[in-house]
């Protein structure tokens, strides 16, 4: 009877420590920050988010979630933080395809797999001023991931989706922007 008790009790930490350091934890405890952008993309827009590009559109038609956040990074210490989040989530099942370090600067694209098909991107960018994220959910080819991160088209997603946001939220509702 202890040990079972015992087993519960670690497996509530266990499960209660993983969804802290989530995209979900991360995304709710700072998207009412002062100077930040958060868009979670309802799924009727992603037909105007594919026409960013032809690889927008073959990434988009397998999406269920799409998230970004651009985020102050002004200070060192307040860097460092935002890249300690980030490698705490990405440490929890998450694969590293490309990491480029530069002192507190980061690049980073994961991926989290089941079987052959990746089924979440998380691209995290920290220049020491502004950071951000761009977090996917679906069903995705592994050989277009890679080509989409050996093309660097990846950096071109957030301003694009930025712009596709900034042109039409005034009109659209259901649109999270801070």
């Amino acid at each position: 009877m202890f040990k079972r008790l015992l087993l519960l009790i670690g497996i509530a930490l266990l499960t209660s420590c993983g969804s802290y350091n989530s995209i979900d934890a991360f995304y709710n405890a700072h998207k009412n920050e002062n100077q930040v952008k958060a868009v979670r993309v309802p799924r009727f827009m992603f037909t105007l988010l594919s026409s960013i590009s032809p690889e927008t559109n073959t990434l988009i038609g397998n999406t269920k979630d799409i998230r970004y956040m651009e985020f102050p990074s002004k200070t060192s210490e307040r860097t460092s933080y935002l890249n300690e989040q980030m490698t705490k989530i990405t440490s929890n099942s998450f694969i590293e395809v490309y990491r480029n370090n530069d002192n507190d600067k980061r690049n980073v694209i994961s991926i989290r797999e089941r079987g052959d098909v990746v089924k979440e991107i998380l691209v995290y960018k920290n220049d020491a001023t502004k950071g951000s994220f761009f977090y996917f959910n679906g069903n995705f080819d592994p050989v277009q991931i890679r080509k989409m991160v050996a093309n660097k088209d990846f950096d071109k997603l957030g301003d694009g989706l930025i712009n596709q946001f900034t042109n039409t939220s005034s009109s659209t509702p259901g649109i999270i922007q801070n």
